[in-house]
């Protein structure tokens, strides 16, 4: 854990949250300014900055959890959909980093706008393919 990070203070309870989900190694909490009624917020209980940083072991935990809070929320909630996003850096749009991964429930008419405006095909998609693959490790 981390003094100054907001999600390691709500994780050690310091600071309130309305919590709908907990277990040892994660909380899931209704987000204090969502995006829709029922976004909550998955937090890993260890202080990792984004998913560069994420344990390989939390990394593996990490949709089971999204997934059973996310069939929970889709049941109580009677939404549409629901989205599951994850920034990583101030231009991906995390502003708080410890990583965390949004659940976010979606109606049809909602006003949410998670969206880009798509691109053209990658010029050189194979070279650049065999590149990233080439570095996966």
């Amino acid at each position: 854990m981390v003094d100054d990070c907001i999600f390691c203070k709500i994780n050690k309870g310091e600071i309130p949250s309305t919590t709908i989900y907990e277990d040892d190694d994660f909380k899931v909490m209704l987000d204090i300014n969502p995006a829709s009624r029922g976004h909550a917020v998955i937090l890993p209980k260890n202080h990792a900055a984004d998913l560069f940083e994420l344990e390989d072991e939390d990394a593996e935990k990490l949709f089971k959890v999204a997934r059973k809070c996310a069939k929970a929320m889709k049941e109580v909630l009677h939404c549409d959909g629901i989205n599951v996003l994850q920034n990583n850096g101030e231009a991906a749009g995390q502003t708080v980093f410890h990583l965390h991964v949004h659940l976010i429930p979606r109606y049809k008419g909602d006003t949410v706008n998670i969206s880009w405006e798509p691109g053209t095909p990658e010029e050189n998609a194979a070279e650049l393919a065999a590149q990233i693959k080439a570095a996966v490790r």
